[in-house]
């Protein structure tokens, strides 16, 4: 059999991808979320100055989870691309970035470490915009699902800094989760 799948049957293939990779990345965003406490119902977190362009707290969750699905939608694209160069590094790197990703918010929201959730979201940063460019070289599309995560980051980045610099006690304001207390 030497014959070429249908567009048909190609769509159908990228959408098995699309709906085993959207809820799985929503569903782990949403556990990181919810393992950290992370958002204004966190005691740490409503005790810290926030800087004059700090978004309402529904923002966080519509923008993320619109975040989540272009990032989940971007990997289904390069997943589906079987064949194409460079798919096991673009798909490893999407996978570090996630990592780096879920890890930000019980490391800001649970452990209070502002300085080091500074480091880490700017190497995310890095990460998804490498992650963007070797996605773009297998799929436009795929590169071009990640530009709104990149921007968003550019801002939570300077959120994440803003809070730094009004807080410079941020991580003593309220004892951390992840700290035993006897």
């Amino acid at each position: 059999m030497n014959e070429i799948a249908s567009p048909g049957q190609l769509r159908l293939a990228y959408l098995r991808w699309a709906l085993f990779t959207v809820p799985a990345i929503v569903f782990l965003g949403f556990l990181s979320g919810r393992f950290a406490n992370s958002g204004y119902g966190n005691r740490w977190f409503a005790a810290l100055e926030k800087p004059d362009l700090m978004p309402p707290g529904w923002a966080f969750g519509v923008a993320w989870t619109i975040l989540y699905v272009l990032m989940a939608l971007a990997f289904a694209v390069v997943l589906h691309a079987r064949g194409a160069r460079g798919r096991g590094p673009a798909i490893a790197l999407f996978l570090v970035q996630l990592l780096l990703n879920l890890t930000w918010s019980p490391l800001f929201f649970r452990a209070h470490q502002v300085d080091s959730a500074l480091a880490l979201i700017l190497i995310l940063f890095v990460a998804v915009a490498v992650t963007m460019l070797l996605f773009g070289r297998i799929r436009r599309v795929a590169g071009l699902l990640l530009l709104p995560y990149l921007v968003w980051l550019a801002f939570a980045s300077f959120l994440n800094y803003e809070i730094r610099r009004l807080n410079p006690d941020a991580a003593t304001l309220v004892a951390p989760a992840l700290r035993t207390q006897i």
